[in-house]
């Protein structure tokens, strides 16, 4: 039995490439993802802004840029499907380290707007295509330690736009953390000559249709996994894009001493999730379960949401070790989404990988519009307090109504 069990768990050098790169490719992904929330105070007063601007000409341009996401999820996805793995890992990577680079040279707020959507089209298709090409590159057994490694490092790359960020004083200095998110896209391109494409796609009958994204509504048990799988990220966008985002007005109403700086809260947050993504990497990997891991983060999320909205009048450092808890506790994104992966046919397998995470962020958009007309009746906490309780619930509903999918073979097709 060992003689024909261990040859599957090797991990080929071509798979540990393809990690490699996908592994980096996400962390310039996030960094420029990230960066506007972290630049967004200083960006907008260049522009002239000021005041309750701030704060609702920001959410705009988060909802725009998610808006790219969901419409590039969906482009990059069909693609990835039709023509392979690694034209969307080319493709993607080169449209955002563009528009990206231009945001540096914006002066007015409806030029910054049209290019976080560009920015958000071409952010949308790294995750997907690089977890997608490394799932079916991997043996059954090894698959959590990919995603584990794409997700961790990725994250990481939030940690650098803060840092980048925090380099200088300079009023402009925004502009040049865009030209470094840029530069480091486009450096990135020439080691992605070296990959090759998926096997499992490779080998695919040409006569079965792929990237048929109206095949998922096709059936219940298909549209009820997908958007299952959905669900189950919520909670992860919900701390990235309310509790990190409005962590200045949030800490305000909190009475925490001290001045909390966006850049600090990145920091602190993504140091957590790259953390969990490791951990909950291994967790799945020790627990031989996704759902049981997914259990256990969401869980963890609850707990330090409670912390955040209920503990009133803390130090700062107390307050960024709970952010640190939060980005820990929404460390799940590997394992969601290996998953969500998992739960498709090879001829669908890149539009589901790549959609999903992104109308995961996508439904940053409609958590924003919750969070707004909570505003004015509840109040900042209570209103971020009830989206987190829905936003938590509907994942852990989720998880639970999913199969597990820890050893499940890949190859197969989703009629």
């Amino acid at each position: 039995m060992l003689s024909h069990t261990e040859p599957t768990a090797v991990i080929s050098k071509n798979a540990k490439l393809l990690i490699l790169v996908a592994s980096l490719g996400y962390f310039v992904d996030v960094y420029d993802l990230i960066l506007f929330g972290v630049v967004r105070i200083p960006s907008l007063k260049s522009l002239g802004l000021s005041g309750d601007d701030l704060l609702l000409q920001g959410s705009k341009l988060m909802n725009t840029q998610m808006a790219g996401m969901l419409l590039g999820g969906l482009l990059w996805g069909i693609l990835g499907d039709k023509k392979g793995r690694k034209s969307v890992l080319f493709g993607s990577i080169l449209l955002y380290s563009l528009a990206n680079a231009a945001n540096g040279l914006v002066n007015d707020i409806q030029t910054y707007m049209l290019l976080r959507f560009v920015a958000g089209v071409g952010l949308a298709g790294e995750l997907g295509a690089g977890v997608t090409i490394v799932n079916e590159s991997l043996p059954k057994e090894k698959r959590g330690l990919g995603a584990l490694f794409i997700a961790g490092t990725g994250a990481l790359g939030a940690v650098t736009a803060a840092l980048v960020a925090g380099m200088s004083q300079d009023p402009e200095w925004w502009r040049m953390t865009y030209f470094v998110g840029g530069g480091m896209g486009l450096a990135l391109l020439l080691l992605r000559l070296g990959t090759m494409e998926s096997t499992l796609f490779a080998q695919m009958d040409a006569k079965v249709e792929k990237g048929n994204f109206l095949q998922l509504f096709t059936s219940y048990s298909k549209f009820s996994r997908y958007f299952l799988c959905i669900l189950m990220g919520l909670p992860i966008w919900y701390i990235v894009g309310i509790l990190v985002l409005y962590a200045a007005e949030l800490s305000k109403q909190l009475h925490v001493q001290g001045t909390i700086l966006p850049g600090n809260v990145v920091i602190c947050c993504y140091l957590g999730l790259s953390s969990g993504d490791f951990l909950s990497g291994l967790v799945s990997q020790w627990l031989k379960s996704r759902k049981q891991t997914v259990y256990i983060f969401v869980l963890g999320s609850f707990l330090f949401m409670g912390l955040y909205l209920f503990s009133y009048g803390l130090t700062s450092p107390i307050f960024y070790f709970i952010c640190f808890g939060l980005g820990f506790s929404g460390g799940y994104w590997a394992v969601f989404i290996t998953m969500a992966s998992e739960q498709f046919g090879t001829n669908i397998r890149a539009t589901v990988t790549t959609t999903v995470p992104n109308f995961v962020r996508g439904a940053l958009i409609l958590i924003n519009m919750g969070f707004q007309m909570l505003l004015g009746d509840y109040g900042l906490i209570t209103a971020a307090l009830i989206v987190g309780i829905v936003c938590n619930g509907a994942a852990l509903w989720a998880a639970y109504q999913l199969e597990e999918t820890f050893t499940k073979d890949l190859d197969f097709i989703d009629a």
